[in-house]
């Protein structure tokens, strides 16, 4: 049997989103593409509104959205196909989920992190950082410039939040103390490791810092197989989970993120203004549509965790 150390799947889905924000990063944008993209967003606007406004296009258009998402999907998020807490932000601000499908709105935070067993959370506004309850009462604040990517780990009594602040990869205890800059880092989400070790991206290698012994030490050929995993090709994604393809369809996938007791897989599909839920190893599927009207905008799911 594999031994797998506490919080390993977690760690590697944070893991892998410091690892394909700093890839796309690197991804140069000559001077005519980077001036080409806006002269090409108009025009596809302006032959998508004369589209949609004759009787014709709005034909096109209905058949387009049939084609691309789950058939027969739920028009509301009307419960959670598992135990746990979802924590979701975006330009509606951010949001938790609860298991019954209620929501609760914790306010115009840009995002947000669960803390050890989902006590608290972490959020950023424009110049703070925040740590609140899950009714939305503020805990603590710290005034930083345009703080973003928070993660927070540790037990119920030691814990502490990575974030990105200035240019640099800041730490901070859970109670607000002791915040101190580690490193020169790019905007892109820190995640901790097993152990109090945070690996970051400074622009052009990763960094493994450890909080502890304060040492840095810089990763070679970074190599991670991620479980779930996204893979794109042109027009189409798949979710492979345990080696196998569970999921596909058209269009772009955002996120595969599994419940707390690793039975369901939700997607999340901007494509077709929907998240999926999966559960693996079955043929069980439940869609649920307009996400964005029900959240203010297609969100980002920050975490589903901690089941009472």
């Amino acid at each position: 049997m594999k031994f797998r150390a506490p919080g390993e799947d977690a760690a590697g889905e944070r893991a892998w989103e410091t690892v394909r924000a700093a890839y796309a990063q690197r991804d140069p944008v000559t001077w005519p593409r980077r001036h080409a993209r806006p002269l090409v967003a108009a025009a596809v606007v302006v032959a998508a509104v004369a589209a949609v406004l004759s009787p014709p296009g709005r034909s096109v258009v209905h058949s387009i959205r049939k084609a691309v998402g789950v058939q027969h999907a739920q028009t509301e998020l009307f419960s959670l196909p598992s135990s746990g807490r979802l924590l979701v932000s975006g330009r509606g601000g951010t949001w938790i989920v609860n298991a019954d499908g209620s929501r609760r709105r914790l306010g115009a935070y840009r995002e947000a992190a669960w803390s050890p067993h989902g006590l608290f959370v972490a959020a950023t506004k424009r110049n703070e950082l925040v740590a609140l309850d899950p009714k939305g009462s503020i805990r603590w604040t710290l005034p930083r410039r345009s703080p973003r990517f928070p993660t927070w780990t540790g037990n119920r009594t030691d814990t502490r939040i990575a974030y990105i602040a200035g240019g640099q990869l800041r730490i901070v205890a859970g109670d607000g103390t002791g915040d101190h800059a580690v490193g020169r880092a790019a905007p892109s989400r820190p995640a901790w490791m097993p152990g109090r070790k945070v690996l970051f991206w400074t622009g052009s290698t990763f960094v493994i810092y450890d909080d502890r012994s304060g040492s840095k030490h810089a990763l070679g050929n970074f190599q991670h197989v991620f479980d779930p995993a996204i893979e794109r090709s042109p027009g189409q994604s798949k979710v492979v989970y345990h080696g196998d393809v569970v999921f596909r369809g058209t269009g772009t996938f955002a996120q595969a993120v599994p419940s707390p007791d690793g039975r369901w897989l939700l997607v999340t599909w901007p494509t077709a203004d929907q998240w999926v839920f999966v559960r693996p190893g079955t043929r069980r599927i439940v869609g649920v549509s307009r996400i964005s009207s029900q959240f203010g905008g297609f969100p980002r799911v920050e975490g589903w965790c901690c089941a009472r």
